[in-house]
C-alpha cells in the first residue's frame, strides 16, 4: 500500500490590503509567499513562516498567520525551533508515533 501525500492548496491571503487591492505589489508578494509555503513540508513550513514573522518584528506572528493561514501557535513553534534546527533534517518530518492513527490495525490471533 503506497503512502498518500497530502498536497496543501495555495492559501488566499485575507489581509485588508489584498482584499481591497488584489493587484498591488503587497498582494503579489503575499501570493509568492503562499506558493512557497504550499510546496513545503510541515517542518519547513513552520521554520519558513517563523523566520518571516521574526524578521517582520512586532506583530509578525499575527500578520503571517493571516497571510499564510497558519495557526499562530504553529508560527510561534517555528520561531522556537529556528535556533535548534539541524542543518540537514532527518528523513522523518513528524516525531515517531505522531500523526493520525492507522486506519487498519493488525489483528493478532492466538
Amino acid at each position: 500500500m503506497a503512502k498518500e501525500h497530502f498536497q496543501r492548496g495555495i492559501h488566499v491571503c485575507t489581509c485588508p490590503t489584498c482584499v481591497q487591492h488584489p493587484h498591488s505589489s503587497v498582494a503579489r508578494e503575499h501570493r509568492r509567499i503562499n506558493r512557497l509555503v504550499a510546496g513545503a513540508d510541515e517542518r519547513t513550513r513552520r521554520l519558513l513562516v517563523g523566520f518571516l514573522a521574526q524578521q517582520h518584528g512586532r506583530g509578525g506572528i499575527a500578520h503571517f498567520g493571516q497571510v499564510t493561514g497558519l495557526d499562530p501557535d504553529t508560527i510561534a513553534r517555528g520561531q522556537r525551533e529556528l535556533p535548534h534546527a539541524p542543518p540537514k533534517p532527518s528523513r522523518r518530518i513528524r516525531r515517531r508515533g505522531a500523526g493520525r492513527p492507522r486506519a487498519e490495525k493488525k489483528v493478532r490471533t492466538c
